[in-house]
């Protein structure tokens, strides 16, 4: 088919503009101790925890439901064990996870992370860690830490924001002074500045994380981030 432009002149038709899809595939980008889920729901529930307009109620389902994808892949590679069960056909042999799982929140915004642990994991045990930032040096102080035995398990360190990496760093190491070897933070949303820290601090520690954001502006919030998590969480101003 062919049109005419303004002179007359003929032209070929124009033809409609094709939907650019993204791939459906769940896409991890690992780059050393850090991995990033790529998966199109963790965007899309990530890009809802952004958006400044959603309200306490909403910001709390939508922080379960990626939590879950994150804990998913947080759990990647956890120790299994061969048992057999019957069906109501005939005997199968399956794989059940063969490992003690701790999940630690950081007080108080964790715990927005935890309660898709206990439903994944329902024998996980859980731990608490109380840590503050100090505003004007933004280093964190410890005012809380009960933790069950950590040397034979592993440790799902929760911290919604890896931003500094002073508090994620604080606690890993207290974790670690408790007996934790396998070591891995659950966070959202994380910071260049964090991950290099993390990175330097505890190299072994393995980082999952829904974003890597583009920097710290110069009150230590991640940009563009999504704000105080917990102050969101919990309809805090």
């Amino acid at each position: 088919m062919v049109g005419r432009d303004g002179g007359g002149r003929a032209q070929p038709a124009r033809q409609p503009a094709r939907p650019v899809r993204a791939s459906t595939r769940t896409k991890i980008r690992t780059v050393d101790n850090v991995a990033v889920v790529g998966h199109p729901l963790a965007g899309h529930l990530l890009g809802g925890l952004r958006d400044g307009r959603t309200e306490p109620e909403r910001f709390r389902a939508l922080s379960h439901r990626l939590a879950t994808v994150l804990v998913i892949e947080a759990t990647r590679g956890l120790d299994t064990a061969e048992q057999t069960v019957d069906t109501p056909l005939a005997p199968a042999a399956v794989r059940r996870i063969d490992r003690n799982v701790v999940a630690v929140p950081v007080l108080r915004a964790g715990l927005g992370l935890l309660e898709p642990v206990t439903q994944l994991l329902p024998d996980v045990q859980v731990g608490h860690v109380g840590l503050e930032r100090d505003d004007e040096t933004l280093q964190p102080t410890s005012y809380y830490l009960k933790v069950p035995p950590l040397e034979r398990s592993t440790v799902l360190l929760l911290d919604p924001m890896l931003a500094t990496g002073g508090s994620a760093s604080f606690a890993s190491r207290l974790l670690k002074d408790r007996g934790a070897r396998d070591l891995r933070l659950v966070c959202v949303v994380a910071a260049p500045e964090g991950v290099a820290r993390m990175a330097s601090d505890h190299p072994e520690v393995r980082v999952v994380t829904a974003a890597v954001d583009e920097r710290l502006d110069d009150s230590g919030f991640i940009v563009p981030g999504l704000g105080d998590f917990g102050d969101r969480l919990f309809g805090t101003p």
